[in-house]
């Protein structure tokens, strides 16, 4: 009997500021019109206010996760946090989440892929299930990529924004769960995409801080080029792999990087764009947060059954898709926030 790992619940959090596009207008020279008919973006939420690292949201996002899911946190036995804005150096992220929610038992430690890390730790998660090695797992995305933007560079400081998902994994023999997953990664993107400063090559100095070397650094033609092409290939592939057509793919759950990534990789898997989670225009790119926000947005229109298509793409590179089938119907939440 094939044990697989069933999503069983999610939970999520955005903090309440909210930086619209026509704010950005009076920081750098861009428009309205010109973010959202390049990236899809409207709005971002940002995480404000002195000592509030990633971990803020992370744990009001698993905190609703237990609550939702009527769990007990002693009876988690893992938590993994995928983020590439940990609070500090050491300890993980998950640590201090842990400690937080109470979740005494478990062992928890954090996982760095960029944007594609909710989907590496969420196949990193399913194993302990599938193993047998585990019965409740929690896989949290979160980031606060506000504390990485430099708000000078209007290539950058349009993208992204600060949010919280997490998942709940227990076993499920009914053929529901992770099924499948193709996970790929070339350090030879480097160079396109990254933090010039801030870690062991280039520990923090006045010089770093002074040469604005501690923020997100990309070359947005290469990286868009990468984006389209591997993640839409991945997509694809799971949908081959397990001989999925387009008609049988209930929901496309991309990565929320930039909306024309997201409708060339719905075009390459022949799903229209009814059949695709989108909440970018809500909150740009959370890194990530993106796909367990998305679940959470969409909770109330999923169905026990749906075939699920996951897909990102991050900085390194990462990039990858797993195939999921639903595995609950949701409970009525007339404060549901349909995207």
């Amino acid at each position: 009997m094939r044990i697989t790992a069933a999503i069983t619940g999610v939970g999520s959090y955005v903090p309440d500021y909210v930086l619209t596009n026509h704010e950005l207008e009076k920081l750098v020279d861009t428009t309205d019109e010109w973010i959202t008919t390049r990236t899809g973006i409207k709005e971002r939420r940002i995480l404000k206010g002195e000592n509030q690292g990633t971990s803020v949201m992370a744990i009001k996002a698993v905190q609703q996760l237990l609550e939702k899911t009527g769990t007990k946190a002693e009876d988690i036995d893992l938590l993994i946090c995928s983020t590439t804005t940990p609070d500090l150096v050491f300890p993980a992220t998950a640590n201090i989440i842990s400690a937080a929610v109470g979740t005494t038992k478990a062992f928890s430690f954090d996982m760095q892929a960029a944007c594609s890390g909710f989907l590496f730790a969420l196949a990193t998660g399913a194993q302990y299930i599938q193993t047998g090695t585990y019965q409740k797992v929690v896989v949290v995305g979160a980031d606060k990529m506000s504390s990485i933007i430099d708000y000078t560079d209007r290539a950058n400081c349009i993208i992204f924004g600060d949010g919280a998902g997490a998942v709940l994994l227990e076993p499920n023999t009914d053929g529901y769960g992770v099924l499948d997953q193709v996970l790929r990664s070339d350090g030879n993107g480097e160079q396109y995409l990254h933090q010039k400063a801030g870690g062991s090559r280039r520990p923090p100095s006045s010089e770093t801080v002074a040469n604005r070397e501690h923020f997100v650094y990309q070359e947005g033609a290469t990286v868009f080029k990468f984006a389209v092409t591997n993640m839409a290939n991945v997509a694809a592939q799971v949908m081959e792999r397990n001989h999925l057509t387009n008609e049988e793919v209930a929901w496309l759950v991309p990565h929320q990087a930039n909306k024309r990534i997201i409708d060339a990789t719905a075009n390459r898997m022949g799903v229209g764009p009814e059949k695709v989670m989108l909440n970018i225009h809500r909150y740009g790119n959370t890194t990530n947060g993106t796909i367990p926000l998305c679940l959470a947005d969409y909770e109330q229109q999923l169905r026990r059954g749906d075939n699920l298509v996951l897909a990102a793409f991050g900085g390194g590179f990462t990039w990858g898709s797993i195939y999921l089938k639903w595995a609950y119907d949701p409970k009525p939440d007339p404060q549901a926030a349909l995207a």
